[in-house]
């Protein structure tokens, strides 16, 4: 009986193995439409992990999940299927099932207000004006969580935003994309292995 008790103690989660688990959300719309849009950079980071990394993306509830190792944590990466307006219901199911604090949880959006291709990574902040982040501001009722901003500049004529995000990347964006994409994926194993102070500190303005 006692060999039991001690074995059913040391097969909960415990504190560390929380906080070594955490949860990666690429921000985007589902769609064959979408897939190469300037809105879906955060489905395509993680789609850039995935590759590098051969691990595979599985249909689950509220979306897409690959999980990923290094240095003993848990990379659980999320593409949500909500579409974009309804993202923080995806992100508040999977924190809570997989019981991962909103520390260990990184945002990836898009950001009009940076030039292409610039990082900021933030501890908090405002939404923006980004629907997918307004949605997570909403369900998670904090500001204060982890996001990664990646720049797709504001080159769009009065009235066109909508077809400027939802549209493809130019011929110079898609030339440097992939060493952008490259260093997008680095930010991610840092955060959770360095930290998120330290990884803002080394990527911040790259």
């Amino acid at each position: 009986m006692k060999w039991l008790t001690q074995l059913s103690t040391t097969s909960k989660p415990t504190t560390s193995d929380t906080m070594k688990k955490f949860l990666i959300i690429g921000l985007g719309n589902i769609g064959a439409e979408y897939v190469n849009t300037r809105h879906n950079i955060g489905f395509k980071i993680l789609d850039h992990l995935a590759r590098k990394e051969s691990v595979e993306f599985q249909t689950v509830k509220l979306g897409s999940l690959a999980e990923y190792k290094l240095k003993g944590r848990t990379f659980l990466l999320l593409k949500p299927n909500t579409y974009m307006n309804l993202s923080g219901k995806a992100i508040q199911y999977w924190m809570q099932k997989e019981n991962i604090p909103i520390e260990n949880i990184l945002v990836i959006t898009d950001d009009l207000n940076l030039p292409f291709g610039t990082i900021r990574i933030r501890t908090k902040g405002s939404d923006g004006g980004h629907n997918g982040l307004k949605n997570t501001q909403l369900l998670l009722n904090t500001t204060e969580y982890p996001r990664f901003r990646f720049g797709i500049s504001d080159e769009f004529k009065k009235g066109k935003q909508v077809d400027y995000v939802l549209g493809d990347w130019d011929e110079t964006e898609k030339a440097n994309l992939p060493e952008r994409l490259d260093i997008a994926v680095e930010i991610i194993k840092s955060f959770g292995t360095a930290g998120l102070e330290n990884t803002m500190t080394a990527f911040n303005g790259k």
